[in-house]
């Protein structure tokens, strides 16, 4: 089995949600649905090569929006899919221009002498040989006697060598887990993020070799970013392109497999800076290989093969469209004249000069008047500038006026960079030399016609598999949940999933009061320091988790154990969900991100699939007799194992996920929240009862020792917590740290929320009477006088 039929999945559960879901003596009903599975089981190991085609649905306002996104300009879609990662539009704005970049039709590539099928020994020959014909080009620019146009053409790389990978960022997800090969895929990502260390990882690497060759930019998140690098048309929608196909990975896994291979084999990047790649083709080729292989198994094994070569090629075409940009851009920056590379200069100042220039003219015209209409001509200025008294040589010999005025203590020191300065004094000593004015500045047309090309395809494209509707209602928690698993495929969901996550975190709140009372948890607000923190965490771990233990005397029945895992189940199907999609490209400066990442990437087993949660999890399930479809399936809706009244958690979880960016303070509380529930008497309790009926107990033994409170996940936790509300105190105060912590807190909380069921229970009840006596009291008091009033 490979592809299946189905849509998305997610993890959840470092330390998944246990007695609060689900605890307590099973009634005959909840023990009748637990008998069986309406929909195929669920086999390992899963196979899986693609998600089924369907369609992609979208609400009338957010696919109306998305239009307008793809048909900006190249430069502000960049920008737009980079900042947003959240947004149903730009989710759809994604899959817009992966059919723009991905549709067949006037693909001279298509042409290439790739035969199909082809192994992954043709492809790498393929692609060797186009490696080969690129670094017959890039090579030269590498090594260019000229300083400035070895750092304009890394400059103009930058954006794809800074956001090289990206397609990897989300591949791993509740509707990819367990598929062996984002297994592989994951591993390779772990190894990219420099294992758990950002600056160890590729883009590290990268920065601080662009670092040496001159090169120092914004980050790639940094709103100057594009302007910085010079960006032509054409790199900001080769950009997007890997942007786009980063957030929609588990709908383009073929194209994710052979984007993957043929940038790593290419290895263009590492070609122009140096240094050794840290995935080479000898590397990526088994995972292609694995891949390839896979599809021969798989019902859609010719198309997910064919999407996947196609993927290569289009690959190879953008980095031979690249190549020759880069070449061009050489070309041009080796043709100025000083008279051409003055008059970029001014060029690029213009727009900030402002009017600080009243009383000073070039020519018959006030510099103003120049520079401020908005029509500069830039050749026309260098001509007049030439003659200008500002520039004759002092009476002394020494520096004109211009040369002294932009020196330390002049009028205009500090507005042009040392670059911009060495070449006015070199074209101030030609002019003064009597040499005569060189080529006028000729426009940059780097990359600019298969820009259009691209541009025209954005503008044409209408993806076939858009589909304009309302989106569902929630009520049905199973379709519900479906929806937020296959979130790439509903975009249109994202709205009541964020009121949803809203709405959980609002009403765990109740806690902050009444928090102490919990059986496993203490969600109780208290004010933050650092020390307060890990003393609470300390005393919830002593007096609720590890203190109360002692073994149970009597056993549950076989059948009273299977069920009470039943209502773990679905929290353990999603494990490390919450986690998937914080620090993505463009936010990993936060020091708590690598730690969640490392998180995450330990649940998943770092690539390893034997140590997969979600792996681990269906083993144990069939151990019971339980097996499931996949959670991303149609056919999980009808499973029978799992009730239906503990979906809410889940799904809450799921909600958190989708936004890592704006619900991040959350997410962290959440964290510690499920992290430590992995620890103590209920882990235990549950291992020697499922022992004592022959039941699989690895999942609750790799919870009980991943997430120990010495260093494991339980403790990074809340080192996470303090990390970032330092960051936070360095920034912005010791009061936005309090409020910070308030949005911490209730993450916490919400994740207690479900857990303390019964204490809620209690707490709404004991409220609603008040509120009922407070009435009757209020109507017994009211004399007739007051009724007549």
């Amino acid at each position: 089995m490979s592809t299946d039929t189905t849509t998305g999945a997610d993890p959840t559960g470092g330390g998944t949600a246990r007695a609060g879901l689900g605890s307590g003596a099973a009634d005959d009903s909840f023990l009748d649905l637990a008998r069986g599975s309406f929909g195929p089981a669920f086999p390992l190991p899963d196979l899986t090569t693609s998600l089924p085609a369907g369609p992609f649905e979208a609400s009338p306002a957010g696919a109306a929006e998305a239009a307008l996104i793809a048909a900006a300009p190249p430069a502000d879609l960049f920008r737009r899919l980079l900042a947003d990662q959240e947004g149903e539009a730009a989710l759809l704005a994604a899959r817009r221009v992966l059919a723009a970049f991905l549709a067949p039709e006037g693909d001279p590539a298509a042409d290439d002498p790739l035969p199909e099928p082809a192994d992954a020994d043709a492809i790498a020959a393929y692609v060797a040989a186009a490696r080969a014909e690129l670094a017959a080009v890039l090579t030269p620019l590498r090594e260019h006697p000229d300083p400035e146009v070895r750092a304009a053409v890394l400059r103009q790389r930058a954006p794809l060598t800074l956001i090289g990978g990206c397609w990897l960022d989300t591949v791993s997800q509740a509707a990819t887990q367990p598929a062996e090969i984002v297994g592989r895929l994951f591993g390779q990502h772990w190894l990219l993020q420099g294992e758990g260390t950002a600056d160890a990882g590729l883009l590290g690497r990268r920065r601080r070799a662009l670092a040496e060759h001159g090169v120092f930019l914004p980050a790639v998140e940094a709103a100057a970013f594009l302007d910085a690098a010079g960006a032509r048309p054409l790199t900001a929608l080769h950009a997007a392109f890997h942007v786009a196909l980063s957030r929609l990975p588990a709908s383009f896994l073929p194209e994710v497999v052979g984007v993957h291979y043929a940038a790593h084999a290419l290895g263009l990047d590492e070609l122009l800076i140096g240094g050794e790649p840290m995935l080479a083709e000898g590397d990526v080729r088994p995972v292609l290989a694995e891949y390839l292989a896979l599809t021969a198994q798989s019902p859609t094994g010719a198309e997910d093969r064919r999407r996947a070569l196609a993927a290569v090629r289009l690959l190879v075409r953008l980095e031979r469209e690249h190549t020759a940009a880069l070449a061009e851009l050489a070309a041009w920056h080796e043709g100025l004249s000083l008279d051409a590379k003055v008059a970029l200069i001014v060029e690029r100042h213009a727009p900030h000069a402002g009017r600080q220039h009243r009383a000073v003219r070039l020519g018959a015209r006030k510099l103003t008047d120049w520079l401020d209409d908005g029509q500069l001509d830039p050749a026309a200025f260098v001509r007049e500038f030439r003659t200008a008294r500002q520039l004759r040589p002092g009476r002394d010999g020494g520096p004109c006026r211009f040369l002294k005025s932009i020196k330390f203590g002049g009028p205009m020191f500090g507005i042009f960079d040392e670059r911009e300065a060495a070449v006015f004094a070199a074209w101030a000593r030609s002019v003064a030399a009597g040499e005569p004015a060189g080529a006028d500045l000729v426009p940059l047309t780097a990359g600019d016609e298969p820009a259009r090309a691209w541009s025209g395809r954005l503008a044409s494209v209408e993806p076939a598999d858009l589909v304009v509707r309302e989106p569902e209602p929630t009520h049905d928690h199973r379709r519900f949940f479906h929806r937020l698993v296959n979130f790439e495929r509903h975009p249109n969901v994202l709205p009541a999933a964020r009121a949803r996550a809203e709405a959980g975190l609002a009403d765990a709140e109740l806690l902050f009061a009444h928090g102490a009372g919990g059986v496993l948890t203490d969600a109780s607000y208290f004010d933050y320091t650092p020390e307060a923190l890990m003393e609470r965490v300390e005393r919830i771990y002593r007096d609720k988790l590890v203190d109360p233990y002692e073994p149970l005397t009597e056993i549950p029945s076989r059948d009273e154990v299977v069920f009470e895992q039943s209502t773990y189940a679905l929290g353990s199907l999603i494990d490390g969900t919450w986690a998937h999609r914080v620090g993505n490209l463009g936010r990993r400066h936060r020091r708590g991100d690598n730690m969640l990442f490392s998180i995450y990437a330990d649940e998943m087993g770092r690539g390893d699939m034997a140590k997969n949660h979600i792996t681990i999890i269906h083993k144990v399930l069939a151990s019971m007799d339980m097996d499931l479809p996949h959670i991303r399936q149609e056919a999980f809706l009808q499973q029978g194992d799992l009730p239906d009244h503990l979906y809410g958690f889940s799904i809450h979880q799921i909600c958190l996920s989708l936004f890592p960016d704006s619900l991040y303070h959350e997410i962290l509380g959440y964290n510690l929240g499920i992290e430590m529930f992995g620890l103590g008497a209920m882990r235990l309790h549950e291992i020697q009862k499922l022992r004592r009926h022959g039941l699989d107990v690895s999942y609750e033994e790799a919870h009980l020792s991943i997430d120990n409170f010495s260093a494991g996940h339980a403790r990074q936790s809340a080192e996470i917590i303090v990390a970032f509300l330092d960051d936070v105190r360095t920034a912005s105060g010791e009061e936005a740290v309090q409020g910070a912590w308030r949005r911490v807190w209730r993450g916490y909380a919400s994740f207690a929320h479900f857990v303390e069921h019964g204490l809620v229970k209690r707490v709404r009840a004991e409220a609603e009477a008040a509120a009922a006596a407070a009435a009757a009291a209020e109507n017994t008091a009211r004399t007739p006088a007051d009724l007549v009033i």
